[in-house]
């Protein structure tokens, strides 16, 4: 059994758990009358599937970083240590050893034990000098089919001998796989949605065999499921790998894989979703699909790409009571995802003609305590402007953000390299405001909704610290708020920000025409110099980060999952 130091000390862990420091995002309760009052067949369903994401979250901890287990396993033999208990709350919340806090702070809660590049899907002793050394000799010596299988999204890579080996995910965790499999194909017995089951059914199939076409058909009925009582998704994402993303910044490397035709796509990293459809909630999210298209028609060279949403509106969309996040989606780094718009354009099922599904997470974006959201608004917002600020506006921002997603080039940008996430995140943003007036005109949106949309954004966009280069939804944000001071969309004025109502989406309308001509060309020296160009903490930022840091204490979040707990039991 290995052993290991804490990186934290005691006075630190005791800061960072004290209620002050540590945000609780409380899901489900066992009372709770979302699942009260589901017929007994979903009560039993639910269940297995929140055993089937606990499963993914384990598997998901490995993909992390090679040590999480072990270091789990070390803070549970330590139990009756104080530091070991502290240190486990926060392994917990961030979901492994590495992290970052709300100030962008790197948290190592292992001593010595730093996040890699390649995360825990990469050999840990491996350079991205050595890896791209291998790579091109595995090139040269003609190993083209083992290098696609290094490079895929959903292999985790080995040494063999001098050279490397992708094993797929499925075949490295087999066991693991085989036991989500047995938990989806028991919820299936007794869910009461067919449709819902048959979705469940060609999961667990995908689980058992490593065949990408398997979880295709698996994405594409998940994508079509409308009118569910549950939720279960497993989130496929590559935010986190940042080495196989290199291979496009060494232009030799990068010629020589475009001649072989071999795509660097980063890895996935696994989460699994569990929770109840609020239908209420979901009514009211659905009412901007039949707008897609005219949105599709009025993004910026649309003449020139062929587009994510097409004319059958391939395009479902949820609001989700949340019983469970494991793994990658219930990850608090820093902060925690409000909603997903999958799958990402990487995947198999959009080429075989599936669509797109987008889940909403309720409690994650429940306003806790509004005597803070007050004493915020005071510091930083020019009071004039207060009226203009509701939080249920940052919901329609997001519902515009994540539909954004599937608007624009159907590609998935990986010559962009380290910078596509950003890029990709950054269109979103742009996405929702480029199209607010828009959509004011077609009668989704209300004049006073749309400066309630504007301010909200422009108020929520400031950080409280500068993140760094690898935390892609940060990044954006600092972009935009440099971008939309340059040109006038707000000002500060004796220190609160005063947002120039009218300017603010012309100004996202020019910036979202130079996000997707970067997307269009995929140029990684375009992408580059764009964010280097735009990613400037400037001193307006810094005064208002300072102020939020006053009157927000929050460094680390967590989950309260008592439902999910008592399920798993």
């Amino acid at each position: 059994m290995k052993e290991y130091d804490y990186g934290l000390s005691l006075e630190e862990l005791e800061k960072r758990t004290h209620k002050d420091y540590l945000m609780t995002k409380k899901f489900l309760a066992p009372d709770a009358p979302e699942y009260l009052n589901l017929q007994e067949g979903d009560k039993q369903a639910l269940s297995h599937l929140v055993k089937a994401a606990n499963v993914i979250g384990r598997i998901n901890l490995q993909l992390d970083s090679h040590d999480n287990l072990g270091f789990e396993e070390f803070l549970n033999r330590n139990k009756s240590d104080k530091r070991a208990k502290l240190t486990k709350i926060l392994f917990d919340a961030q979901k492994g050893i590495n992290a970052v806090d709300t100030l962008s702070n790197k948290i190592n809660l292992a001593k010595g034990i730093k996040e890699l590049p390649g995360k825990g899907v990469y050999p840990d002793d491996l350079s991205v000098e050595e890896f791209h050394s291998i790579i091109k000799k595995m090139i040269e010596e003609n190993k083209i089919d083992e290098v696609k299988k290094i490079l895929t999204q959903r292999s985790v890579v080995e040494r063999s001998g001098e050279y490397l080996v992708g094993i797929d995910y499925v075949d490295k965790f087999r066991d693991d796989f085989a036991k989500a499999a047995d938990e989806l194909e028991l919820a299936a017995k007794t869910s009461t949605n067919e449709d819902f089951n048959e979705y469940l059914i060609l999961q667990a199939k995908a689980f058992r065999t490593a065949d990408p076409m398997f979880d295709a058909y698996a994405d594409k009925k998940w994508a079509e499921l409308q009118d569910t009582p549950l939720e279960f998704t497993i989130t496929r994402e590559n935010y986190e790998d940042e080495m196989t993303g290199t291979l496009v910044e060494n232009p030799e490397l990068k010629a020589l894989l475009e001649h072989h035709g071999i795509n660097p796509t980063p890895k996935d990293f696994l989460g699994g979703r569990v929770g109840i459809v609020n239908k209420k909630g979901t009514e009211a999210l659905t009412a901007i699909k039949k707008y897609l298209p005219e949105l599709a028609k009025n993004m910026p060279y649309c003449d020139e790409y062929e587009q994510n949403i097409s004319s059958d509106l391939k395009q479902t969309m949820v609001d989700v009571d949340m019983v469970q996040a494991a793994g990658d989606v219930g990850e608090y780094r820093g902060g925690i995802t409000l909603a997903e718009n999958l799958p990402n354009d990487d995947k198999l099922s959009l080429q075989i003609g599936g669509g797109r599904r987008n889940v909403y997470h309720r409690q994650i974006r429940f306003i806790s305590d509004l005597k803070k959201l007050q004493e915020r608004l005071d510091a930083i917002l020019d009071k004039n402007q207060h009226k203009y600020y509701l939080d249920e506006a940052d919901h329609w921002f997001t519902i515009g953000h994540e539909n954004a997603h599937s608007l624009g080039p159907k590609k998935g940008c990986e010559k962009l390299g380290k910078y596509r996430n950003i890029i990709e995140e950054n269109k979103a943003d742009m996405g929702s405001l480029a199209f607010v007036d828009l959509l004011v005109k077609l009668g989704m949106y209300t004049e006073e909704q749309r400066k309630q949309i504007i301010v909200t954004f422009i108020a929520d966009n400031f950080l409280k610290s500068k993140p760094n280069l690898s935390q892609a939804h940060r990044v954006r944000t600092v972009m935009q708020n440099n971008y939309f001071a340059k040109h006038g969309a707000y000002e500060i004025v004796d220190g609160k920000i005063h947002v120039n109502i009218d300017k603010v989406v012309p100004i996202a309308q020019e910036m979202l025409k130079e996000i997707v001509r970067i997307q269009i060309d995929e140029k990684f020296e375009d992408a580059e110099k764009y964010v280097n160009d735009n990613f400037v903490w400037t001193d307006n930022m810094e005064l208002i980060g300072q102020k939020l840091q006053k009157i927000n204490k929050t460094l680390n979040g967590r989950l309260e999952t008592k439902l999910a707990d008592k399920l798993a039991k």
